[in-house]
């Protein structure tokens, strides 16, 4: 059985937004808890693309709020370096807020999760009575792998951004930690309200 206290779920943010979330958590645009002053770190048109992407459920993708299962995710790096028009952000601004699966079951959240990218037609999706068996249906050694490109593994790209996507506002008590690049952004979260123990220095965890 899948120990889910221990499926970490992670969503990068900019560390500007912390504020917010310690006080509202972390709320859809759509929300009465939504941030009014959100610095967006994501590719704009990508994300126009998922807001009107029919998952199989009938609702749209962009109506959930997406987590990886993991670090140094591909969306990551195109963020850090500036690719595809997305401006580039400084690895000390780029926050992790990590949760887990075993929270969102406690807050009686709705989800789903998949077991690649969400909209590449090789994915499938699944919802809470698929949960405890998310160790196999999600590929843990993929989504742990430094990088993305193999010859031999042309799929390895889409099922290290498998995604775990929440329908609703999601509480400040369902954060676990928070990642950080360095001591300056560890102490720059310190200073907005996080406990230090809290916050996790992790440089690997970035390009």
């Amino acid at each position: 059985m899948a120990e889910l206290d221990k499926t970490g779920i992670y969503r990068m943010m900019h560390i500007d937004n912390v504020p917010h979330v310690l006080q509202h958590g972390i709320a859809h645009a759509s929300s009465p808890n939504a941030n009014t002053s959100y610095v967006s770190i994501g590719d704009s048109s990508l994300i126009s693309s998922r807001s009107q992407f029919k998952m199989p459920n009938g609702k749209a993708l962009g109506l959930y709020i997406p987590f990886y299962f993991g670090a140094r995710m591909p969306m990551l790096y195109v963020i850090q370096k500036g690719f595809n028009t997305v401006p580039s952000v400084p690895p000390e601004k780029i926050v992790y807020c990590v949760s887990t699966v075993q929270k969102m079951i406690d807050h009686d959240l709705p989800f789903v999760f998949t077991n690649g990218h969400a909209v590449d037609g090789f994915t499938e999706f699944f919802d809470k009575k698929d949960v405890q068996n998310i160790d196999s249906l999600i590929d843990k050694p993929a989504i742990g792998a430094k990088y993305w490109k193999q010859d031999n593994d042309n799929d390895l790209k889409r099922r290290k951004e498998a995604e775990f996507l929440v329908e609703s506002d999601i509480p400040p008590e369902a954060i676990v930690f928070w990642i950080v690049y360095n001591e300056a952004a560890k102490n720059e979260l310190i200073n907005k309200g996080v406990p230090a123990n809290q916050i996790y220095v992790k440089p690997d965890y970035y390009f």
